[in-house]
């Protein structure tokens, strides 16, 4: 069988960037079960309301949804379980000294397969306000207006 290269995304979080104001990303690895790879290679999983934690010097993935493999046998795993992330120790300690400091999480942004391995990114953020959204919102819509007012003027309208 051929080696995979490439990156393919499984799942993407996109309320986390609505949601936080991402400060630095992370690349990690994920400890997971043999069914649980086959479920992510039909292209199944889900990062809504998920998160990350520190706990003993490790990393854990909470609440990422996972469905059963749907040939699986009675070694199915169970969607929702907790996921030890695989971190460098120093990257591991920089993230844990970062949340203590307060008001930071650790939120997954997206999951994909990388040269065939299963990755994680995670993004260390900011809860925003309600006015830090309306605001994006705001800039989104006048960036919008200018491409097509632009688009306007290439086509001599």
């Amino acid at each position: 069988m051929a080696k995979e290269t490439g990156n393919k995304l499984i799942a993407s979080n996109k309320r986390a960037r609505h949601d936080y104001t991402i400060t630095d990303t992370y690349e990690a690895g994920i400890v997971l079960q043999g069914t649980e790879v086959k479920s992510l290679r039909a292209g199944r999983a889900s990062l809504a309301d998920s998160f990350a934690m520190v706990s003993d010097g490790e990393v854990f993935l909470h609440h990422v949804h996972i469905p059963e493999y749907t040939q699986g046998s009675w070694t199915n795993h169970l969607p929702r379980r907790t996921r030890k992330l695989l971190l460098h120790a120093r990257e591991i300690d920089k993230i844990a000294q970062k949340t203590h400091e307060g008001g930071v999480s650790i939120v997954p942004l997206s999951m994909y397969f990388k040269d065939g391995k299963v990755k994680v990114e995670i993004g260390l953020g900011k809860g925003k306000k309600e006015w830090d959204k309306r605001q994006d919102i705001a800039k989104r819509d006048a960036e919008k207006e200018i491409r097509r007012e632009m688009g306007r003027r290439f086509k001599g309208r």
